[in-house]
């Protein structure tokens, strides 16, 4: 059974699952890792939105449930991903993080004895131009390859 552990921050959609579910051959094994949203992040989503063209997004990033309050919504988007994977016929277990995810992500990688991360994310450019994204820190965190997607929106 080949086992990755896939890092999301929003429900996953029917061509998420369908993307990853595709990636390999094998029978596949997903550890789900989900963030709620932080308000330490608020001024980078925004920045984001603004570079990607979305202003009214922007404009309500204030409005998103965020820190204990983001909890809630993030376990039905963990429960969602979950039962969207089992029904591709994977085996899928998760939980929500807190804390410093990528901590926690070289745990479970340890753990589980993973064979790849995917960190399946919405584009995060100014993260991603300094490296400060999941992806690229994983990378020197874990032991195993790590793949960057975006997420598909519904």
């Amino acid at each position: 059974m080949f086992t990755s552990v896939l890092m999301i921050e929003q429900p996953l959609s029917p061509a998420d699952v369908e993307f990853v579910t595709t990636l390999h051959d094998d029978d596949l094994s997903f550890v789900v890792l989900m963030r709620p949203r932080g308000n330490e992040d608020r001024l980078l989503r925004a920045i984001d939105d603004v570079a990607l063209g979305e202003l009214e997004q922007a404009v309500h990033e204030a409005d998103e449930p965020e820190g204990e309050e983001a909890v809630p919504p993030a376990t039905l988007a963990l429960e969602h991903s979950l039962r969207s994977l089992r029904d591709a016929g994977c085996e899928a277990v998760g939980q929500i993080i807190g804390g410093h995810p990528l901590d926690v992500l070289r745990s479970v990688v340890e753990q589980t004895g993973a064979d790849e991360v995917i960190v399946l994310t919405a584009p995060h450019l100014v993260e991603e131009f300094f490296h400060r994204d999941w992806a690229s820190r994983a990378r020197h965190k874990v032991g195993v390859p790590v793949l960057k997607l975006y997420a598909h929106n519904e």
